[in-house]
């Protein structure tokens, strides 16, 4: 048999072509399909393991098993709705650089130095694919946890138990500290809207990356950029607040610019509030992706000078300032027939308000000149209309500065615009004399862990909950006190500078800042609260 001339008659017959066709048209359709399907692998997640936080939800992508992908949740909603208002706003760079335990390759998407990919929110909180979350000042729910005894030592702990009133994590090796809690079930059983924000412990999470980079943000001042000035250890940006009775909603930076659309935030103060101020600008610009369209609108980069500063957010049509008036009150002079003399002014306030009264958003701030030498003394300097006081107690004289303040607020404040608050005072941890003095607080790497190490509640904040108790417009108080007190392992201390030289290093151990803080870090969370705090008043713009 002529087999090859046998398979081309077979071919060629009506009844061949007919099933040849049905072979190679199910043939080709099978190549077609897996093709696509093999490009859907490549493009899109066969695992898609969503992990919900309040108002974000983030995927974390595998090839390993098929999972239904869960329904990303609506944001928080705004005035204005935008078509991609789910969507995060992109990290400000492209970056292939290890910093300390990452590798970041692109927006949203990082590698420990485990090789585990991670997913990071637009705010920074981050996810690692097959691990337990933390419990942090984010918005996971921390659930199945076990209480552990205190002072426990790392190594012998599973990560995610309570140990005290810190969760632990197997990345923070050596001993964990124990912040004590009165409540140490800490059963996050609270409603959002009736929960003390301020009540809380600081939780260790060593996945949680920062808002923004440490030395990535071109409007810290030099003084409080301490990784950039060769600060060693960065553990102090790993630590976050967390309420005993409710979750602390990360700042949003999408959310919040989108709701400031259009309007001023002004932070007035001292330069504690400089630091708060600096800290909120790098938050929100990190969120921008087109960097250059924010900027202080002077052209200054130097902010320790007194004056005005104005940073614009030119995409959203909105600016945060800030505005240097440490005592709130005007600072002046008296003339006498042996010459003038320097004098507050404590029922007077300071001449910038004409700069700031119209704002959306106003966050204040006084207390920590009310500590130098002249106003703690209070001889012969502090002045009412025309007298000035032989002698007068700086607690009563901040009485009388904050009471000023009080009635200006009553008389110039449009309640249907603008939301007020006052910022607490910032605890500082000056060990072994003050900042003039010697004091120091170098080589601090843990909050502190036992409560009778803290400060009695400062008087002057019993003097603010006074005053505000009496102001007749809402004022929200941000009272942050307690909650650094704990921080004594965040501030500059020596590395208010670069040095060339180790003697320069070892020289400026005499002279240490352990008043203000470190960016990142503490005046991050002081933002956070600030933004939760506006959601929980639910006010306007700043409905949920």
């Amino acid at each position: 048999m002529d087999v090859k001339k046998h398979g081309l008659s077979d071919q060629l017959s009506p009844r061949g072509k007919a099933g040849s066709r049905l072979v190679w048209g199910s043939v080709a359709s099978l190549i077609v399909l897996t093709g696509l399907l093999l490009n859907s692998s490549l493009k899109g997640s066969v695992l898609s393991y969503s992990v919900t936080t309040g108002a974000a939800a983030v995927s974390l992508r595998s090839s390993v098993a098929n999972v239904t992908k869960e329904p990303r949740p609506r944001p928080v909603d705004t005035e204005k709705r935008l078509d991609n208002a789910s969507e995060v706003a992109e990290k400000q760079d492209v970056l292939e650089e290890i910093e300390g335990d990452w590798v970041d390759l692109e927006d949203g998407v990082d590698i420990n130095m485990d090789g585990n990919f991670v997913v990071e929110d637009a705010n920074g909180l981050v996810f690692q694919e097959n691990s337990n979350l933390l419990g942090s000042n984010g918005d996971e729910t921390v659930k199945n946890v076990t209480l552990v005894g205190e002072n426990v030592n790392a190594t012998n702990v599973t990560e995610g138990e309570f140990v005290g009133n810190v969760i632990a994590d197997n990345n923070h090796q050596g001993e964990i500290p124990v912040l004590p809690v009165e409540d140490k079930a800490m059963e996050l059983d609270g409603s959002f809207e009736t929960c003390d924000l301020f009540d809380g412990r600081w939780v260790w999470n060593g996945r949680s990356k920062p808002y923004y980079r440490p030395g990535s943000c071109p409007y810290i001042d030099k003084d409080f950029d301490c990784q950039r000035n060769g600060r060693p250890d960065n553990g102090y940006i790993k630590w976050k607040w967390q309420p005993n009775r409710c979750e602390l909603p990360r700042l949003n930076a999408t959310d919040f610019l989108e709701r400031l659309r259009g309007k001023r935030l002004v932070y007035i103060g001292d330069s504690l509030n400089r630091n708060m101020w600096e800290s909120m600008v790098c938050i929100l610009r990190r969120s921008v992706k087109k960097k250059k369209r924010v900027y202080e609108i002077s052209g200054r980069s130097d902010f320790k000078k007194k004056g005005i500063y104005a940073f614009r957010f030119e995409d959203y049509n909105c600016s945060v300032d800030f505005v240097a008036a440490p005592f709130l009150v005007k600072e002046s002079s008296f003339k006498r027939k042996n010459g003038s003399i320097e004098t507050l002014r404590l029922d007077l306030m300071d001449p910038a308000t004409s700069m700031y009264h119209d704002a959306d958003l106003m966050v204040f701030n006084t207390g920590h000149w009310w500590t130098h030498e002249k106003t703690s003394k209070g001889e012969d300097y502090y002045q009412e209309g025309d007298y000035v006081y032989p002698r007068l107690k700086v607690l009563k004289a901040y009485q009388k500065a904050l009471a000023t303040w009080s009635r200006w607020v009553d008389k110039n404040v449009d309640i249907s615009r603008t939301q007020v608050f006052f910022r607490g005072y910032s605890v500082t941890h000056f060990w072994g004399g003050q900042w003039n003095s010697g004091g120091q607080c170098h080589q601090e790497t843990e909050p502190i862990t036992n409560e009778t190490h803290l400060t009695k509640y400062p008087s002057k904040m019993r003097a603010v909950e006074h005053v505000l108790q009496t102001t007749k417009i809402p004022v929200i108080y941000l009272n942050i006190s307690r909650l650094t007190d704990y921080r004594k392992d965040a501030h500059p201390s020596i590395y208010r500078r670069e040095y060339k030289t180790e003697e320069e290093r070892n020289r400026a151990v005499g002279a240490q800042d352990c008043s203000h803080w470190c960016l990142p870090g503490v005046p991050d969370t002081w933002n956070e609260l600030l933004y939760a705090s506006l959601l929980k008043a639910g006010k306007g713009i700043w409905k949920r």
